[in-house]
């Protein structure tokens, strides 16, 4: 054996582990998928609902599909009661006092002889409107956005659970960057080690 394969065989030895096959693009890539599914759903859930003031809710009937389908996640904002328009969708109370909602899209917007506004509804799927008309105190906010099957999940959360969430999210994102931050110092500090204690190579027969 050569002095310079000792040399070459020491540099390998030393050398960071290449970051370019298969396995590791395959880890790599599925670990950052999960992460962003990960974030993805915690925001939807959690995080912009409570910026925004809005409340999100799981659709349980039919009634409104194509426009939305059971198990559907739906986040609802509150809006002031004249900016309510025929064609919003819009959740509310199934009857004054009562905490069950619906979620239904408007169809018409009047005024009674009391000068009282009253709203009908009617789901898409619905061959007929509500029956009961709607008085703005009801409306528990308009349609903001929608997710399919996140319902799902929403429904697991009370909110201990969603408040355990936040937490077992936040906390694994925070040990993500910090476990990708140390990866990158230790191979910069492998990298400066090789080139700084190259080994002289001579040839021997």
């Amino acid at each position: 054996m050569t002095a310079s394969d000792v040399g070459a065989e020491s540099d390998a030895a030393d050398a960071p582990e290449e970051r370019t096959g298969v396995w590791w693009w395959i880890r790599t890539v599925t670990s950052g998928a999960l992460l962003i599914v990960a974030f993805a759903v915690l925001a939807a859930l959690v995080v912009v609902p409570r910026i925004a003031g809005a409340t999100p809710y799981t659709v349980l009937s039919g009634s409104m599909e194509p426009t939305l389908s059971p198990a559907d996640l739906i986040v609802v904002k509150p809006v002031p009661a004249d900016e309510l328009r025929a064609g919003d969708v819009i959740t509310f109370q199934i009857e004054s006092d009562n905490p069950a909602v619906n979620t239904h899209r408007i169809t018409q917007l009047a005024y009674d002889a009391q000068g009282q506004l009253r709203i009908q509804t009617q789901g898409d799927a619905n061959s007929i409107p509500d029956s009961d008309l709607l008085v703005p105190g009801q409306v528990r906010g308009k349609l903001w956005y929608s997710v399919p099957y996140l319902g799902y999940a929403n429904n697991l959360l009370s909110g201990e659970n969603r408040q355990v969430l936040i937490m077992v999210v936040v906390g694994g994102l925070g040990a993500y960057a910090v476990w990708m931050f140390c990866g990158s110092l230790r191979d910069r500090s492998r990298k400066t080690t090789v080139a700084d204690v190259s080994p002289e190579r001579g040839e021997s027969r």
